[in-house]
């Protein structure tokens, strides 16, 4: 894939670069054109993301039986399918995203949530079915939609497949035990704090993260749709008086999130999001706002999940070990150069085992 970084381990007492992920569920380009917009975003501010593509946006609703969801009858989808339009816009957009240096994950297929067959009631058994199913709709689309005259995308999506988030965050435990066995590794599924990740079932726990919410004493999920229920409900469109202000406490939030970070622990900053216009887009213009702040300063690096996954995997894991004992903001006090030496500290004066002076 063109535009990869080449990950480098850390060197002897080297401060770790500052990570931010942004990510997308469900990524499909309809008539509101925030997949496009958000590439050219990004490539103004240097930024990577991962996009997480829903499988029925490649399948047209006519051929929608091809779909055999785990618990539910053949065809059913609780996001539905798409039509040719929406289908020859939606690669497009993957085929230039992926050409960028953009990560093309999964959000699987029919986003099926709650106790009445949902995700979090699937077997390990059903979730390789799903996942399998989501890679048929995205190497098949030429031949289900028809569309035989455009070109085929640029990648192979078996093999670039490495990681997802599962719907409404359900249903983890197996679905991270099916996705091991095929070959995946990571899941951003979960919700963590601030603090450097480690591996779950052999795969990366890249959760999203609990940030600071303004005006609040408890924090936020770095996500739009939890900003969206913690301000107007389920009224997707709520007071517009309000929109300003909800979409500033977003920003905000993510923004003390990102610096508690660039300032302490250098923990990795996951953030979500979907293509949507709740509260007049406010959410969008959030999360834009923090891309234009946050991507383009020293040391920070808006990357992939996948880019991620390499650099860690690039890493002395005793090393990483070590990040993994600063807890939320909390930068070393010794400094990053003996925090992260190759030699070990000496022990402080009367500790036992440390030299007599």
């Amino acid at each position: 894939q063109p535009h990869q970084p080449r990950p480098a381990r850390l060197k002897s007492g080297e401060k770790p670069p500052q990570f931010v992920v942004f990510s997308w569920d469900g990524a499909g380009e309809d008539g509101q054109r925030l997949f496009s917009h958000f590439r050219e975003v990004a490539k103004e501010n240097n930024a990577s993301m991962t996009f997480f593509l829903s499988g029925v946006y490649l399948l047209p609703e006519d051929k929608r039986d091809l779909y055999r969801p785990p618990q539910h009858a053949p065809g059913s989808s609780d996001i539905g399918f798409n039509d040719t339009r929406g289908i020859a816009d939606t690669v497009r957009q993957l085929r230039l995203a992926w050409l960028e240096g953009h990560e093309i994950g999964t959000h699987f297929n029919g986003h099926f949530c709650g106790p009445d067959g949902g995700v979090g009631q699937w077997s390990v058994d059903e979730w390789k079915s799903e996942i399998e199913q989501a890679k048929q709709f995205v190497q098949t689309w030429r031949t289900t939609s028809g569309l035989k005259d455009l070109p085929p995308l640029p990648f192979d999506y078996g093999r670039e497949l490495i990681g997802a988030r599962t719907p409404c965050l359900e249903g983890r435990e197996n679905f991270m035990k099916a996705a091991a066995e095929l070959g995946f590794r990571y899941d951003s599924s979960g919700v963590n704090d601030q603090v450097w990740p480690e591996k779950r079932h052999g795969l990366w726990d890249l959760s999203m993260q609990l940030v600071p919410f303004p005006g609040h004493t408890f924090e936020q999920l770095a996500m739009d749709y939890n900003f969206m229920v913690n301000q107007s409900g389920t009224q997707t469109q709520g007071d517009p008086a309000r929109y300003e202000h909800w979409g500033n406490q977003m920003r905000d939030g993510l923004l003390r999130g990102f610096y508690r970070a660039y300032d302490g622990n250098r923990a990795p900053l996951i953030i979500g999001n979907h293509f949507e216009s709740w509260n007049g887009g406010t959410y969008m213009r959030a999360v834009e706002g923090v891309m234009k702040e946050v991507c383009t300063k020293p040391e920070v690096r808006c990357v992939s999940f996948h880019q991620l996954v390499d650099w860690l995997d690039a890493q002395d894991p005793q090393i990483l070990a070590r990040l993994r004992t600063l807890e939320v903001g909390e930068a070393p006090r010794e400094g990053w150069a003996s925090f992260l030496s190759a030699r070990p500290a000496p022990a402080p004066k009367g500790v036992p085992g440390a030299p007599a002076r």
